[in-house]
């Protein structure tokens, strides 16, 4: 994966809106947002499609599991900002009760066992139209992203006191 890529992946992170923004300045981050969601889709299209070498016959069979994926992918990061917003409520409050704290981590585990789901149901779908070392790569390319997510979200986020 290019560091391009990775430039890419933090720049969206970073201007992301934080949580407990005013409404004003949230839609109009929420607008950026949005541009700034289009132009890193098609940026990461542009990545996948460098680095997964597809024949004519390949691309046409892929593309649409590829956008599938994404619908999807984009469906879990909403769900992961939804967490995350809530971290931030706990984070700010003065105390944490057991309810609060039990629904965060069944949250968590809840996406990521919907991670594993979403990635099982894509496999057989994957391998329907390419062959399966070209498979490996683009979930290679996909864990990747997410791994350079995950570590600038867990990076940026402060542990609940």
């Amino acid at each position: 994966m290019s560091k391009r890529w990775l430039a890419i992946v933090l720049f969206l992170l970073a201007a992301a809106p934080l949580a407990g923004t005013p409404a004003s300045a949230q839609d109009k981050a929420t607008s950026t947002n949005d541009i700034l969601r289009a132009k890193l889709q098609a940026d990461k299209k542009l990545i996948v499609a460098a680095n997964m070498d597809l024949s004519d016959a390949e691309a046409k069979g892929f593309w649409p599991v590829y956008d599938a994926y994404q619908a999807e992918l984009q469906k879990a990061n909403d769900r992961i900002l939804t967490l995350i917003t809530s971290y931030a409520t706990v984070y700010r409050s003065e105390s944490t009760d057991g309810d609060q704290a039990t629904k965060l981590i069944d949250e968590r585990i809840a996406i990521d066992q919907a991670e594993v789901e979403r990635d099982r149901a894509f496999v057989p779908k994957l391998v329907a139209v390419l062959p399966p070392r070209k498979v490996i790569r683009y979930m290679q390319i996909e864990a990747k992203v997410r791994a350079v997510v995950r570590y600038e979200l867990a990076d940026r986020i402060p542990l609940i006191q």
